[in-house]
């Protein structure tokens, strides 16, 4: 901290001159896992034993004349996030982790995951299974080919592997002498039984008009208009991804973890809606909504979920063409449609449309970014105030910011489970504390929240890295870089249709400057009360090109392994760029509105034009969310903000902290001389 801020209260210099211990990093080699190597074998309390479930399933592998049978981590939407019903590789395999495909055999059994959650899979996994410490199709498929003889069979269930899956396997298998089998029946399915969870069958209900661009008319009508103007003409668009279907009718629910979606599949023809669902979770209101009592052009025909493969292989057979984005289409029903009756893209219609947010749907999104804030400030100056008391962990302080935010107007629920990491947990991009697992917070760490709320108005992302105590000179310097990165791409001036690929290395630039990178990707789209990741915007191989009306994050980060993390993220929209010459040009407007920790950022650092708008950013923030905050009475809050906000300069990086501000906020009432 600047030695000015502390000029005005010798006490407070004693108060902050008592340090808290460093917390003791968690090691993991001394973490209760399994043994399978010892005689007898050991096992954690955690571990499941599956010995059960694996001779049922090798039953039932027998009856079909099956050597192995392949279970994904997937739905049959390809879900981000899975419900409990279709948790299937976590109930054979006891390994709850959230990536990882299990194979099983009549004498053996796999599981490939990343390094991510090699730990937890030999805390949670018994020594039935091996532990394959590899992903993708190759390593599976060189395991299969040693523990399987030509002649064996090799199933897998349709409706769970995508198309590039089924691809990727087929050409790995080729000449192989081994087959691979579809097999519509689920094997876990059948032997899981009566104990599986019940599908989800909460009401299904219409999103206030208030808080959606369009009718679900004037959707529909858009999308035949997309199809007619089509050079292959197709007749209809087959949607399987959860998140088209609940945009294209404005509807919600809560069948998926952290989505408001509900189980799901569309088939819109030129003449006719059918909308494949459990149509019991209706009431005569949404009924009436979709004129499901019809049966005309804008009429939703209401048919039952399981009967979509059928409705789908009948339609195929007239003089057709069935539009599908491949990306969420799984083979399932892509092999029912013959190959001179598909027009297949990438993504479909629906998902690139509802991509382009229109004006209202930009408003509503600006309007949750404002209030998001609210909760993201208030949990910052709680932990200002707590942490050097010794008393937050990783995981209590995320419940406290997922409770702050649940107290927002139109809030349900998060977007994704809180990543709050502190020191050397934060190098872990995507780590996130447990009940059993976490550490406490200190003023000598880094700490690092990812966060973010649904609302009926729009969905939330935002991250923020914060230090209470004195950084060193190489945090500092990777912060403020990954800082530039973060304000060289959000004011990039960049020609329509430009690719996000072309154009992320304006956030890494800093960092290559002196040797620095990170791992993950820069950015993702976000929907209105729908997906927090929304492909396909953002800046990937496989985004489409950013056009205005578009939402992405911007996200750049530095992790130093074993140490710290940083990242900070925003949610931005692309809007029209003002150029000195006429042409069509973009650039992105920032609608996350939390400032940065002053702490952290070395200014010598930051070009003018940098600080211009980092200076910029801060006032816009004054000026949205600093009202809010008044409205609300939350008059700690936005002292907080006006002095986190406050204009930086080239010359002194001023940081105070919010107890300082209090003290002489309190002295100056007191009409004392400070």
């Amino acid at each position: 901290m600047a030695l000015a801020s502390w000029r005005c209260c010798s006490w407070l210099i004693l108060l902050c001159a008592y340090t808290w211990g460093h917390p003791k990093p968690v090691d993991l080699k001394t973490e209760d896992v399994r043994n399978c190597s010892t005689s007898p074998q050991y096992l954690p309390m955690t571990a499941v034993n599956t010995t059960a479930q694996l001779t049922a399933l090798r039953e039932q592998m027998s009856t079909k004349n099956l050597s192995a049978y392949i279970i994904p981590d997937t739905d049959a939407h390809m879900n981000e996030y899975i419900g409990e019903h279709d948790k299937r590789r976590a109930w054979i395999t006891g390994f709850t982790g959230s990536a990882g495909t299990a194979v099983v055999t009549m004498g053996k059994a796999g599981l490939w995951t990343d390094s991510r959650y090699w730990t937890q899979a030999e805390r949670e996994m018994d020594c039935n299974w091996e532990l394959h410490k590899e992903v993708g199709t190759v390593p599976i498929v060189k395991w299969l080919l040693t523990n399987i003889s030509p002649g064996g069979r090799i199933g897998f269930d349709p409706s769970l592997f995508s198309i590039g899956s089924w691809e990727s396997y087929s050409k790995a298998l080729q000449d192989s002498g081994r087959e691979l089998v579809s097999i519509t029946a689920n094997l876990v399915d059948l032997v899981w039984g009566s104990e599986r969870p019940p599908v989800p069958s909460k009401p299904i209900y219409i999103l206030q008009e208030a808080f959606t661009g369009s009718t679900w008319q004037e959707k529909v009508s858009s999308i035949r208009s997309q199809m007619q103007k089509h050079h292959k003409a197709p007749t209809a668009v087959l949607l399987s991804a959860l998140d088209e279907t609940a945009w294209l009718f404005n509807l919600r629910s809560s069948d998926i973890p952290y989505n408001p979606f509900f189980y799901s599949y569309t088939l819109l023809t030129d003449s006719s809606i059918r909308l494949f669902v459990n149509k019991s979770r209706f009431n005569s209101e949404t009924l009436q909504y979709l004129n499901s009592n019809c049966t005309g052009s804008m009429c939703v025909q209401l048919e039952d979920y399981s009967q979509v493969h059928d409705s789908v292989q009948t339609y195929a057979t007239g003089a057709v063409r069935i539009w599908i984005g491949t990306s969420y289409t799984m083979y399932g029903l892509y092999k029912v449609i013959p190959k001179e009756k598909l027009v297949a893209d990438t993504y479909s219609p629906v998902m690139v449309t509802k991509a382009v947010k229109n004006s209202k749907e930009q408003a509503l999104l600006r309007a949750s970014h404002v209030r998001d804030a609210v909760p993201m400030i208030r949990y910052l100056v709680w932990l200002e105030k707590n942490v050097p008391k010794g008393t937050v962990d990783e995981f209590s302080g995320a419940e406290l910011l997922d409770k702050f935010r649940g107290e927002e107007k139109f809030s349900s629920g998060p977007s994704f489970q809180t990543i709050s990491a502190s020191g050397l947990n934060a190098a872990l991009a995507h780590y996130s504390p447990t009940k059993e697992n976490h550490r406490k917070l200190s003023s000598d760490e880094m700490y690092l929240v990812d966060s973010g709320g649904q609302y009926w108005d729009g969905t939330t992302d935002i991250t923020r890295t914060v230090h209470w105590g004195t950084p060193s000179a190489f945090q500092k310097e990777a912060y403020t870089r990954v800082l530039i990165g973060n304000i060289d791409l959000s004011r990039l001036v960049f020609p329509a249709a430009t690719s996000g690929l072309a154009m992320e290395a304006f956030a890494r630039r800093a960092l290559w400057d002196v040797g620095l990178n990170y791992g993950h990707g820069t950015g993702h789209g976000i929907g209105n009360f729908l997906s927090v990741h929304e492909w396909p915007v953002g800046f990937q191989s496989s985004s489409i090109t950013m056009g205005k009306g578009m939402f992405t994050s911007i996200e750049p980060g530095y992790y130093r392994d074993k140490e710290f993390g940083i990242r900070l993220e925003d949610v931005a929209v692309v809007v029209e760029a003002k150029t000195k010459y006429p042409g069509t040009y973009l650039t992105f407007d920032v609608v996350s509105l939390v400032p940065y920790d002053r702490n952290l950022i070395d200014v010598s650092l930051l070009s003018p034009k940098q600080l211009q708008y980092l200076n910029h950013y801060y006032q816009t923030i004054r000026e949205k969310v600093g009202p809010e905050l008044q409205q609300r009475q939350l008059l700690e809050e936005f002292q907080w903000l006006q002095q986190q906000t406050e204009p930086l300069s080239s010359r002194a990086p001023c940081t105070t902290s919010l107890a300082s501000v209090l003290a002489v906020s309190t002295l100056a009432i007191l009409n004392w001389n400070v």
